[in-house]
């Protein structure tokens, strides 16, 4: 584990190889689940004034949903989740070549809006856990990402530096670089431990 400014970042953060595999999950963690994904308060607003370029995106069920209730939902906690479709798949979701996509993202990548989707969806498998001062990175494992491990494993890649553009977006360079300045010391602390 390791603790870097307000950020508490478990092991599992490093050890585990991941790489997103659309081909072979399909998507799936914008299906799967018991609930949307989390959202900030300040991206609430920014869905609502942003909604008329993502709305064309989304499928006609997705539309319904959120031009009904709006652009997000209350979990089972009481905290801000996008809106779901049939209690299953995000609104905000659709469908390209089999694959499940974000409606959000592609109006982002269209350079209809500069916002490119919920910070917590960029970094999953990551879910930020706030304990007193703290932000907890936990590693949300779940089998619909074995595709995603397996692929990790075979580039080579840990989650951590998989996720480095969200992480930059969430925390900032500056804490990035520190997450990667306390991994090297802890290596060579390691590697002098050997000798």
């Amino acid at each position: 584990m390791l603790v870097v400014d307000h950020t508490i970042l478990p092991e599992a953060l490093f050890s585990q190889c991941f790489c997103c595999d659309l081909q072979r999950c399909g998507g799936a963690c914008c299906i799967e689940g018991d609930a949307g994904a989390p959202l900030e308060e300040e991206e609430v607003g920014e869905l609502e004034d942003l909604l008329p370029d993502i709305l064309p995106f989304m499928t006609a069920a997705g539309r319904e949903v959120v031009e009904k209730g709006g652009v997000f939902d209350y979990d089972m906690d009481g905290c801000l989740v996008t809106p779901l479709v049939n209690d299953r798949e995000c609104a905000f979701m659709y469908e390209e070549e089999g694959c499940a996509l974000c409606a959000i993202e592609k109006a982002f990548l269209e350079r209809r809006i500069p916002f490119r989707k919920p910070v917590s969806c960029h970094l999953y498998p990551i879910r930020i856990e706030r304990k007193n001062w703290y932000d907890v990175l936990q590693y949300h494992r779940w089998d619909i990402c074995d595709p995603a491990r397996a692929c990790g494993a075979e580039k080579g890649i840990p989650l951590i530096n998989y996720l480095k553009e969200p992480l930059v977006r969430k925390y900032g360079e500056e804490w990035y670089r520190k997450v990667q300045d306390a991994l090297a010391s802890r290596k060579a602390g390691a590697a002098g431990l050997k000798k």
